[in-house]
């Protein structure tokens, strides 16, 4: 059920014009670039970080936050090189089709003559030429993750499709052909397979999170492999904002709360949903803290938070909480912004 939930709004949002990622191509002048996170995937990761602390902030070593956000910054980079490294399986397993089928003790002619044209895909060449990429399979090892199986029957089901008939019909080879099929493997036999979905979800315990980030990362990688460099998954100014943010909201928080707990009039704090409390205060730090985010794009940024990751009402509560200390500040002259830049 949550599978078919994850598959259909992962399909919803790529087909999207607005998916909340981008990825920044180099000029040709540049050797290298960086695949791009957008900065609502990087609260997700500081807000699962002062998740975390708040659960077990007496047994937390020095530097353990810092450590905690890489953490969740490396599980989103290992789902992406996973789900390359998946359909490039899908294709290999052409050469093994062919193996044991002319290894029967009576092949047909057809075990024969398995047409194994997609193993030498141009595409999938680059893919696996791409030094970055290799690395990145090297560190996080998903072969030892991979569901054979499951490869078996994915590659079985393009075997018998339409699409891939016409691919191994026609003898050339043209970009768009072998593109085409890439992403058939991709779009058409991975992302609705509820199998497919469930085992990634079982495999990987930020999909729910960062599946819609990562399937457009995908998309876009296979438009150029090697044209993004996997070893610097996210920017040094990205990366900045991250570890500053999530530093701010540890070490004031007796301050942050001192704008937010007089908001609460009736409410008892002690028994706010905690993420609530925690997206309160992120809230409340870039408003005081980061001069370059416009105020209403951090206010809408952790309300969407709210309404994803809290309650059904925590999207309402925390808008009216933090647009009152907006006023509040923007009133008593405390607000300092500048040089606004896209969130």
């Amino acid at each position: 059920m949550l599978a078919g939930r994850l598959q259909s709004r992962v399909l919803d949002l790529t087909n999207s014009l607005f998916l909340n990622c981008a990825i920044h191509l180099s000029s040709p002048a540049q050797n290298s670039s960086y695949i791009m996170i957008s900065r609502r995937n990087i609260r997700v990761k500081v807000m699962q970080s002062l998740y975390t602390l708040s659960a077990h902030a007496q047994d937390m070593k020095q530097g353990e936050p810092q450590r905690l956000l890489q953490k969740h910054l490396d599980e989103s980079k290992e789902l992406l090189v996973y789900l390359i490294y998946f359909i490039a399986e899908v294709a290999a397993y052409s050469e093994k089709d062919s193996f044991k089928r002319s290894g029967k003790h009576l092949p047909s002619e057809a075990d024969l003559n398995v047409n194994i044209k997609i193993a030498g895909n141009e595409l999938l060449w680059k893919i696996k030429e791409d030094p970055s990429l290799k690395t990145s399979w090297d560190q996080t090892k998903p072969q030892h993750r991979i569901d054979k199986e499951l490869v078996r029957k994915i590659y079985t089901e393009l075997a018998e499709s339409d699409q891939y008939k016409r691919y191994i019909g026609t003898p050339s080879r043209t970009r768009a052909a072998e593109k085409e099929i890439v992403d058939y493997i991709f779009e058409e036999l991975l992302l609705p397979n509820e199998s497919f979905v469930a085992h990634v979800e079982e495999t990987f315990t930020n999909w729910d999170d960062d599946s819609e980030m990562v399937v457009h990362l995908v998309k876009g990688y296979l438009q150029k492999p090697g044209s993004i460099s996997l070893n610097t998954f996210i920017s040094t100014e990205k990366l900045q904002f991250a570890k500053s943010l999530l530093q701010t909201v540890a070490e004031k928080q007796e301050l942050l709360e001192s704008f937010i707990l007089p908001k609460l009039k009736n409410w008892d704090a002690e028994r706010l949903a905690a993420l609530d409390m925690i997206l309160m205060r992120m809230g409340v730090a870039e408003l005081l803290f980061f001069e370059t985010i416009p105020p209403k794009v951090t206010i809408n940024e952790y309300i969407e938070l709210a309404k994803d990751y809290s309650t059904a009402q925590s999207g309402q509560f925390v808008n009216g909480i933090l647009d009152s200390i907006h006023k509040d500040l923007v009133q008593e002259g405390k607000l300092q912004k500048t040089d606004f830049k896209k969130a």
